[in-house]
């Protein structure tokens, strides 16, 4: 890939907003700042500290857990109104604030400044979409008269707020996945605490800032960056109602164990498959695939990880995809032309250089990229990779991908569905019955038709199957998770003057 990588110095300045300074947790509306053991916010390009973040000790998350029960009351009884006009204030504070942001983004996480401001347009629509939806909640009437036993039986059911909700967000999108769990917490009415990644902890930090703008009561909202000795009580305190989770399976489903009675909600990994049939237009598909492969770094529970492609077009996309991954921009993440920044941590580019080299010794062939340059990963192409390797059966997390060579669609289906993950997958086609047959046979979340699995739009229910996850998310899915059914059943009497 072409590379600017001769120098760690920035053109662009991130925002002073941002910089340079001791931010505050939020317990309620309180602003606590401490010099005790805070994080460093250290830019992932230059590895510099450009700010540190207090975290919250573990009587203080109890503190805001007992705020957040204390105030669920009062929180139901909010008009629907003024949450929304409470959802619209922080879509307009993260679309004025929205360049500083993106510049925030590119620090925290890595990714490019174009990756980044797509990332704040998507937190805008998050929280438009949530406004929108906190007057929409819906129920129903039902007759039940079906037998003579049921005779003047009728019943009203609505949705109520669940009440105190967890939620623990994590590094690779930290400002739209915190979008999407407090968005629909304020619409429903549940009052709720927020532990960011401790990598990536100031997004959230931000729209506590903003939350504290607004006229929710004391309690309805916390945003707590701690440590992770301190996180436990988030998933096993029982005066929580309810845990929202994204991140990594193997956390994820021990985090499911210790809750108890609590609902869950997991959003996890992935090793998303798109599938090229022999209909597909490559000067369509290349594009999108090398948009699905490597933007975020790979780092994206959606990332294209497999690209099954059928054998008449094969050599045609090989020399194609390696061609166009070519010509990739790696380097500073702020410059407008980069497309590729470093990963999350040094630590995640050796894992990611292991698993290429552990496939490369087994067998697999090295089409373009396997090589690491600090927290770099150039974009890596694999293709003969044994089902054996680790990077054929885990999640990546990273810029790198396999290519699949194929005859027959079953062997794609089956090849998909012995995955432990399920979350979403890809088809390129013209052939509408191909199409069905993958919607109805693919045992994941979605399946996405002329696109790649990278796609999402944020108003629709997202969410996987098997280690992928339970539960979706989505603005009204995630609404109606955050809420429980309520009957009031009613017997009609005759009416007498």
């Amino acid at each position: 890939p072409k590379s600017v990588m001769h120098h760690r110095k920035s053109d662009r300045k991130m925002a002073r907003l941002f910089t340079d300074k001791l931010y505050p947790y939020y317990i309620g509306r309180k602003a606590v700042t401490s010099t005790h053991r805070p994080l460093a916010l250290v830019d992932k390009y230059t590895n510099k500290v450009v700010a540190q973040v207090s975290t919250a000790p573990a009587e203080d998350i109890k503190e805001a857990i007992g705020k957040a029960v204390a105030v669920q009351d009062d929180l139901k009884k909010m008009p629907n109104y003024e949450r929304k006009d409470i959802l619209l204030f922080l879509a307009d504070k993260v679309k004025k604030n929205s360049e500083g942001l993106a510049d925030l983004l590119v620090a925290e996480v890595g990714k490019s400044i174009n990756d980044a401001r797509g990332e704040v347009g998507r937190a805008i629509d998050t929280f438009t979409l949530s406004a929108e939806e906190a007057g929409r909640k819906e129920g129903q009437y039902l007759d039940l008269d079906y037998s003579q036993r049921n005779a003047g039986y009728s019943c009203i059911i609505r949705r109520f707020p669940v009440g105190p909700v967890s939620m623990i967000t994590p590094f690779n999108f930290p400002l739209n996945l915190a979008a999407h769990k407090i968005g629909p917490a304020i619409a429903v009415g549940c009052p709720f605490v927020l532990k960011p990644s401790d990598r990536t902890p100031l997004s959230a930090v931000i729209l506590g800032e903003y939350l504290a703008e607004t006229s929710l009561p004391d309690g309805a909202f916390s945003i707590l960056p701690c440590h992770l000795e301190d996180a436990n009580v988030l998933s096993t305190d029982e005066r929580l109602a309810m845990l929202s989770f994204t991140g990594s399976a193997k956390v994820g489903w021990q985090l499911k164990k210790n809750s108890g009675k609590m609902k869950v909600s997991l959003e996890l990994g992935g090793n998303a498959s798109c599938i090229l049939t022999e209909t597909t237009d490559l000067d369509v598909a290349i594009p999108r695939l090398i948009f699905g492969a490597f933007y975020a770094n790979g780092q994206s529970c959606i990332s294209v990880q497999h690209i099954y492609v059928h054998k008449s077009i094969y050599d045609n996309f090989a020399e194609k995809f390696v061609a166009a991954t070519e010509k990739i921009v790696m380097g500073n993440p702020y410059e407008e032309k980069t497309f590729l920044g470093p990963v999350i941590a040094l630590e995640e580019a050796k894992r990611v250089e292991s698993w290429t080299q552990e496939a490369v010794q087994k067998g697999a062939k090295l089409l373009a990229g396997g090589v690491r340059q600090d927290s770099f990963i150039k974009p890596t192409i694999l293709t003969n990779v044994p089902n054996t390797c680790t990077i054929h059966h885990e999640e990546v997390f990273g810029p790198a991908c396999v290519v699949h060579v194929y005859d027959k669609l079953s062997e794609v289906i089956e090849s998909i569905n012995s995955s432990k993950y399920g979350l979403q997958a890809g088809i390129f086609s013209t052939n509408i019955h191909q199409i069905n047959h993958c919607y109805e046979k693919l045992h994941v979340g979605g399946v996405v038709v002329n696109d790649i699995p990278s796609a999402r739009v944020d108003s629709m229910p997202y969410g996987g199957i098997k280690d992928s996850g339970a539960g979706r998310e989505g603005v009204a899915y995630a609404m109606e998770d955050m809420t429980e059914v309520k009957v009031m059943l009613m017997k009609n009497h005759p009416y007498r003057e």
